[in-house]
């Protein structure tokens, strides 16, 4: 298939260029689904008109359907994607890219979705799904996984699809809580995880911030000291990356404390851990959870995120564990290896 695309990008690359057109326009209404052409159109940045004779010619050829809510995608559609991705990726030249990233960055894998979060925000479903799809190519029974929070990773956990039971594989949150939306809460993420791959799991009922007397005491508490020693000894870790002045806010940091943290020139965060553009640590809170000894020590290691704006946050992180494999979006990709070049 791909040697064929080749020949045809070469003899008649008008037809690859409608190919790609289609493959995109069917790959986003599987996104979004159900979808109106409007909306479709504002996603993929295209004239309505052009979006209107392109899904008639998808409904005719049994791709999609389409009713009053919207269009969705058929089952011959979903094979039909499902056939054409690699090749496609191959043909946006999105394999080269990631290896171009690969090697940039000197990590284990990156894995790229086509397009741009910031122009289409439904690229995070793709992104949660090529996400759960290497997590479950890596899981292994009696693995002990680690999630973190965050809308990115309630994404990433919903995508999962998976009939095998893990019973014997325990999940456990990365840290404490963060914030006040219960429902991208690392607990709830966990809990949703572990109902997608039938394993068994355990919650961390504690603000990830505490001070020093209060975590002292709370970790001999008996269950929260075994979940912690689960924590520090998970073999497969899942997280997304915060940027510095966003997480300062979502933590709900004093002024002082955040005026402190960005006077260091600190662009990213993890596990409260603040970086800044070298990969050192400018600021460290007191959290519960994943240290950054316990970070660099997985098996495997898996970041995603979506959008241009954590492009940055995310090369200090790759400069402290090269054992990472990241799934992001192309448009941030190229945003990576724009400032990996330029510094």
């Amino acid at each position: 298939m791909k040697n064929l695309l080749k020949i045809q990008q070469k003899l008649i690359p008008e037809v690859i260029d409608i190919m790609t057109k289609r493959y995109l326009i069917l790959r986003e209404i599987s996104l979004s689904e159900p979808i109106g052409r409007r909306a479709l159109a504002t996603n993929l940045q295209s004239g309505e008109r052009i979006i209107r004779s392109e899904t008639e010619l998808l409904k005719k050829q049994g791709l999609i359907d389409v009713n009053l809510k919207g269009m969705t995608i058929t089952e011959e559609g979903k094979e039909i994607l499902s056939a054409l991705k690699e090749s496609m990726n191959d043909v946006i030249g999105l394999n080269s890219l990631q290896e171009e990233l690969r090697q940039v960055l000197g990590i284990k894998k990156v894995l790229l979705i086509p397009g741009s979060y910031e122009k289409n925000n439904s690229l995070l479903k793709d992104i949660g799904k090529q996400a759960s799809k290497y997590f479950l190519s890596v899981l292994k029974d009696d693995d002990i996984v680690s999630i973190a929070g965050g809308s990115t990773m309630l994404e990433f956990a919903k995508s999962i699809k998976c009939d095998k039971k893990f019973s014997s594989t325990v999940v456990v949150p990365a840290r404490g809580s963060v914030g006040l939306d219960v429902e991208t809460q690392s607990n709830n993420v966990v809990a949703e995880v572990s109902k997608n791959i039938h394993s068994t799991y355990k919650l961390l009922n504690i603000p990830d911030e505490l001070g020093e007397e209060s975590i002292k005491t709370l970790t001999q508490e008996p269950e929260i000291n075994k979940t912690l020693k689960l924590i520090q000894n998970s073999n497969v870790l899942v997280f997304s990356i915060g940027r510095a002045d966003e997480m300062v806010k979502r933590r709900k940091l004093s002024d002082e404390k955040a005026k402190e943290i960005m006077d260091k020139e600190a662009i990213g965060e993890a596990f409260g851990h603040y970086f800044n553009k070298k990969g050192e640590i400018v600021y460290k809170l007191n959290t519960v959870g994943i240290d950054m000894e316990s970070f660099k020590n997985k098996r495997e290691t898996i970041a995603v995120f979506a959008g241009r704006k954590k492009a940055e946050a995310f090369i200090p992180i790759s400069k402290l564990n090269k054992n990472i494999v990241l799934v992001t979006d192309e448009d941030s990709a190229r945003r990576i290896l724009e400032l990996t070049v330029n510094n």
